[in-house]
């Protein structure tokens, strides 16, 4: 159902949160360290939330909590890694709290160069396999009811994804990698999985939901792509939304009231939005659940390579 409320394109975090008391509620956020993670981080432990932040060292997660401040628990969790991922989770289990909502913020974008592991992409590997690992080793610590997952995307999903959608039989990328193709798809992916996801909690009643958070200015997403992008990003800069305007569907998603009860929608500017033509396609999201599922459960039984392959 959707639900009026006054918030929109240029609407902040802090907008998007005044005057909740979120105290004794815990937020995960991934991508803690930079950018609109940071921000997300900030705006919830500013009103009391307890944040579990995790980036790829803890150097970097604990960095991130003294820049945002607020009660704040650092994780080491590099998502190109499955086993800093199965060790993340861990860690997380182990501090005994549940998950208020997880917000599934990292992301690489546009490497000029293909990296392959564990047979799969980095960008797919990164955006998506990551994010699934990591939401499915968690899942029974977030509460019935009440609980939300936020699964950050792009309109890339849109716009720049195959037009056949996810590539099964080219998910290496050995066959014409394109960086910004290969992103779009893994963004198609964070949707897809959203959606399933959100069809597989439904007798829980949490709330899956996926987002675009618009173009934004100052964060490190586009730290890997190559020329001559190095030069245009800083250019349209200006035209972009700043970083705490970007950071305000996700901290909408993960803890406002306006969200309550809404589940496996695609958000821009804080409102239900037209996703991709394929969000609607079972049989593919069924099909990358498997794919990611048996992906897994092969690293587990030690049948891929980790080591990072590049060309």
């Amino acid at each position: 159902m959707k639900r009026a409320h006054p918030f929109g394109a240029r609407s902040t975090a802090d907008e998007v949160l005044a005057g909740l008391d979120l105290s004794g509620k815990t937020f995960l956020v991934t991508g803690c360290n930079s950018g609109i993670g940071l921000e997300t981080v900030r705006a919830l432990g500013a009103r009391g939330g307890q944040v579990i932040g995790l980036a790829r060292t803890l150097e970097s997660a604990r960095e991130a909590g003294a820049r945002a401040g607020g009660a704040f628990t650092p994780v080491a969790c590099d998502l190109a890694d499955l086993d800093s991922v199965e060790e993340a989770i861990q860690v997380i289990r182990g501090l005994g709290r549940p998950l208020d909502a997880v917000v599934a913020n990292a992301g690489i974008m546009g490497p000029p160069k293909l990296t392959v592991r564990y047979g799969v992409e980095l960008q797919f590997l990164v955006n998506h396999v990551g994010h699934f690992a990591l939401i499915q080793g968690l899942l029974d610590r977030v509460p019935d009811g009440t609980g939300r997952i936020v699964v950050v995307s792009s309109n890339s999903s849109i716009h720049q994804a195959p037009r056949k959608g996810i590539l099964f039989d080219n998910l290496d990328g050995h066959r014409g990698y394109k960086p910004f193709a290969f992103y779009g798809q893994s963004k198609l992916a964070n949707v897809l999985f959203a959606r399933e996801l959100s069809r597989r909690l439904a007798p829980r009643r949490i709330a899956v939901n996926s987002l675009h958070p618009g173009a934004v200015g100052g964060t490190h997403l586009s730290r890997s792509v190559g020329f001559p992008f190095t030069l245009i990003v800083p250019l349209v800069q200006w035209l972009m939304k700043t970083v705490p305007q970007g950071t305000a569907t996700q901290v909408l998603l993960a803890a406002s009231p306006h969200a309550e009860g809404i589940t496996g929608e695609y958000w821009a500017d804080c409102h239900v939005a037209k996703g991709s033509r394929h969000l609607d396609d079972e049989a593919m999201a069924t099909r990358l659940w498997k794919v990611t599922e048996d992906l897994l459960a092969r690293h587990r039984a030690g049948a891929l390579p980790a080591k990072a392959t590049a060309s």
